[in-house]
């Protein structure tokens, strides 16, 4: 690793540390991804190394964050080996989460541009496409996940899909809990097979977000994050999503009626709302998919070219 020099820990990524570096050789700036892999026998695992490349195709989109290298370091502690693996990704100073706080709190409170909300829900959904056409689910998309280059203008998403050879862990190393707020309700109602759909409800609580300033169902339980969302869209039931009564986590709940939607996001227009209920489909078949998002009529008035 000495072909880096380590500037500042900028955080603790679901699967490790993550460092602020610069390549000592191009002067580039990049982030280092220590990952707690568990080395067998015969070195990584296949399952690793069948990630890393997966993680190296994808991110060959603009609307992924782009992995550069790995590095493999082995450190030999008295006798026992230990390997670590570096993820070695492109470096950007800011994400959605920071954005959107900029626009809340600080000198200067302001909505974000009806235009730059299109742009990024846009690029979001293009990005998760991308993924989910390589057969990819990203599992954890949330606003601290999707880095900004606010120069020009483009969101990426990060922390992507390492979910099955690297164990994603309940708490994540800081202790903080794991955020349930983008969370899909099947997930939430105990569901083991689930979809793509997943991705989408988050990307609809991200685009409800950048809207509001604050998130739509910021629950702080897996049960109250689910009375959050009956209480907006109405308690769902057998009839608008079919087998929902009989997931392993389902409890009798309060019969909520469903809010009218607008009011949760009263500066968005009528196609914004009507994509936003698109993504906020409780039957998990009948939510938008990334690809048909990009084909609503909220965009019609976004030069998609430019992407």
């Amino acid at each position: 690793m000495e072909k880096y020099e380590k500037l500042e820990k900028v955080g603790e990524g679901t699967y490790g540390k993550v460092y602020k570096a610069k390549d000592k050789a191009s002067g580039q700036l990049v982030a280092l991804k220590k990952t707690r892999l568990e080395m067998g026998e015969e070195g990584v695992p296949p399952t690793a190394l069948r990630e890393v490349s997966l993680l190296q195709m994808l991110s060959q989109s603009l609307y992924i964050v782009r992995l550069l290298c790995v590095e493999h370091v082995d450190t030999n502690k008295n006798g026992g080996s230990k390997a670590n693996l570096y993820l070695v990704f492109e470096y950007l100073d800011t994400d959605l989460k920071k954005f959107i706080d900029s626009h809340r709190k600080g000198p200067n409170p302001r909505p974000l541009p009806p235009s730059l909300i299109q742009s990024f829900l846009f690029q979001l959904c293009k990005g998760v496409a991308h993924c989910h056409s390589h057969g990819v689910l990203h599992r954890d998309l949330k606003p601290q996940n999707l880095l900004l280059d606010k120069e020009k203008g483009i969101l990426k998403i990060a922390d992507l899909g390492l979910g099955r050879a690297f164990t994603v862990p309940l708490k994540s190393y800081t202790h903080e809990i794991v955020t349930l707020w983008y969370r899909a309700p099947e997930v939430l109602l105990g569901s083991t097979h689930y979809s793509t759909a997943v991705d989408m409800w988050s990307v609809g609580c991200i685009f409800a977000e950048m809207v509001r300033r604050q998130a739509l169902f910021p629950g702080d339980s897996e049960f109250q994050q689910l009375l959050h969302i009956f209480r907006l869209l109405g308690t769902p039931t057998e009839k608008q999503w079919p087998g929902v009564t009989s997931l392993r986590d389902w409890h009798v709940y309060p019969r909520w009626e469903p809010q009218n939607l607008e009011r949760a996001v009263p500066s968005l227009s009528p196609e914004g709302v009507d994509l936003l209920s698109k993504m906020l489909k409780y039957d998990p078949a009948e939510r938008i998919s990334a690809k048909a998002a990009m084909d609503h009529p909220y965009f019609d008035s976004l030069d998609k070219s430019q992407f």
